[in-house]
């Protein structure tokens, strides 16, 4: 049988193959495209036991393409794969490869999720939106740096009045005018653009089920949903809501050793846009204004107990589990208690 490692970089790639006993066989570099891997390892066709590489930003779409022509592939978790390869006092993509492949080779490896085709177009499409709104941000954190040295102060102004509050600051100042004018015109050439993807993510909600079943819960709402949904991609593959917590990020960590036995802080592994959005919706549900429901009254009565930080990070992992079950029995969210 045939291991095979695969270190990924833009444009090329490091192959190196070994046997069951770790027998380096071949090792070389090709293009980082799943054909070329094929035809490089074409002699041993029937005989690859595994191929792996390292789950990173081109690793789903290779790991994809790789099984779609006959590659046993699998994503390995990144992490693991750099405990065991910071064992090597060299680094190079050579040695890369060889490691991953006694990795592959041992079977010592988490292998990683490949997201469907539409998870990742759904992730794209939130990613981008996100982009946006922090590109508005940004420029309207220069708009207001530039005026404040001048005494002009913008203040608290909404995100539609922003433009019309700035021209009023500068009035009859013709220099001040010239400069502020392209700030504003590309300020509101993000601002269409904005729209327009907002538009694309409503569209993207309104017609998958599973996003419209997660807005029943407060708090989430058609960008929360559509981030949730393409993180997790298919709810079948956790054999327990409880693991969705751990899966985001949003349990403690824990060293146990001998005497010592330490809780800490989250691990914050996982999907940091996806653990943010949970967040946010547990600052909204823990709003005086947001419907009561049980889910509610069990975070009020962790924030007397621990605070209102830690009840907010324990309500997202709650949230976490409970979309997962939701999603999974087809359920809308439980506004009251069911005996």
């Amino acid at each position: 049988m045939i291991y095979v490692g695969l270190d990924v970089s833009l444009n090329s790639v490091a192959v190196c193959a070994v046997d069951e006993t770790g027998k380096l066989i071949r090792e070389g570099t090709t293009l980082a495209d799943a054909p070329s891997i094929v035809q490089y390892l074409e002699p041993w066709a029937g005989q690859v036991e595994r191929v792996g590489l390292e789950a990173g930003p081109t690793s789903e779409w290779l790991t994809a393409n790789l099984i779609e022509l006959g590659l046993p592939a699998v994503s390995l978790e990144a992490r693991q794969v750099k405990a065991a390869l910071s064992a090597m006092p060299v680094k190079t993509d050579r040695n890369d490869a060889r490691g991953i492949a006694q990795v592959v080779r041992t079977g010592w490896f988490k292998p990683v999720h490949v997201k469907s085709i539409g998870s990742q177009r759904a992730r794209t499409l939130a990613a981008a939106r996100k982009h946006i709104i922090r590109s508005i941000a940004a420029a309207e954190q220069v708009i207001r740096g530039l005026l404040r040295p001048l005494g002009l102060k913008v203040g608290v102004v909404s995100r539609s009045l922003f433009a019309t509050r700035v021209r009023e600051l500068v009035g009859d100042d013709d220099l001040l005018e010239a400069i502020m004018n392209p700030l504003l015109a590309g300020r509101e050439a993000l601002m269409r653009e904005y729209g327009r993807l907002h538009r694309l993510v409503l569209k993207a909600v309104r017609s998958d089920p599973a996003c419209r079943l997660l807005m029943t819960m407060p708090g989430i709402g058609p960008v929360s949903a559509l981030t949730f949904r393409s993180t997790v991609d298919d709810p079948r593959r956790f054999l327990h809501s409880q693991s969705v917590g751990a899966y985001l990020g949003l349990t403690p960590r824990r060293y146990q050793s001998g005497e010592v036995d330490r809780v800490g802080r989250i691990t914050k592994v996982g999907d940091g846009e996806t653990r943010t959005a949970l967040f946010e919706a547990a600052n909204v549900v823990l709003r005086p204004s947001t419907r009561w429901s049980p889910m509610k009254a069990w975070a009020v009565r962790v924030a007397h107990r621990q605070g209102s930080k830690r009840a907010k990070v324990a309500l997202a992992r709650k949230m976490a589990v409970v979309l997962h079950r939701m999603w999974v029995d087809g359920t809308e969210f439980r506004w009251t208690a069911v005996a």
